[in-house]
């Protein structure tokens, strides 16, 4: 995969953010991809339209690639995601074997825009990919598009 690829399977996850954001749920989108470069499948937060908090697009690819993929195709996929893995998706992401993470913006950044925000802090404590599967490939962040993912965390709050 090229460097130009992997921008464009991380714009896409900034799109899929911003269609989240557009639905009223938080915004992060996700793409999985296989080691031949191909989109496999994608997903976006579906936390509030759902009214479920374990909806976050990494769990659901990483449940559809539980289903859908040998253990080999997960090893060798890639998953592209707006915002770092919390540590809810990291595990799921750990368990189910898939590969490589790359994030635009890393929680820490995403703590500090909530926190600027007056956001109260989550309910789960915000830790690296690393924290929760240690010997997992982690790339991120992508400092070109993550702060048009802080501009989309600071308007879906602006709406609250």
């Amino acid at each position: 995969m090229t460097h130009d690829d992997e921008l464009r399977h991380l714009r896409r996850c900034v799109e899929l953010a911003a269609e989240a954001m557009e639905a009223g749920d938080e915004p992060f989108g996700s793409v999985l991809v296989a080691a031949d470069g191909s989109v496999l499948a994608e997903d976006r937060n579906r936390e509030t339209t759902m009214g479920d908090q374990t909806r976050h697009p990494e769990f659901e690819l990483a449940r559809w690639a539980a289903t859908n993929l040998t253990s080999e195709e997960r090893a060798a996929a890639t998953v592209f995601t707006s915002g770092e893995h919390c540590p809810m998706c990291a595990a799921a992401h750990g368990w189910v074997g898939l590969g490589r993470i790359v994030y635009v913006s890393s929680s820490e950044q995403l703590t500090a825009w909530l926190a600027e925000l007056g956001v109260p802090p989550s309910p789960v404590r915000s830790l690296p990919i690393s924290a929760v599967v240690p010997d997992l490939a982690v790339e991120g962040p992508i400092p070109d598009l993550a702060e048009q993912v802080g501009d989309l965390h600071r308007r879906f709050r602006s709406r609250a």
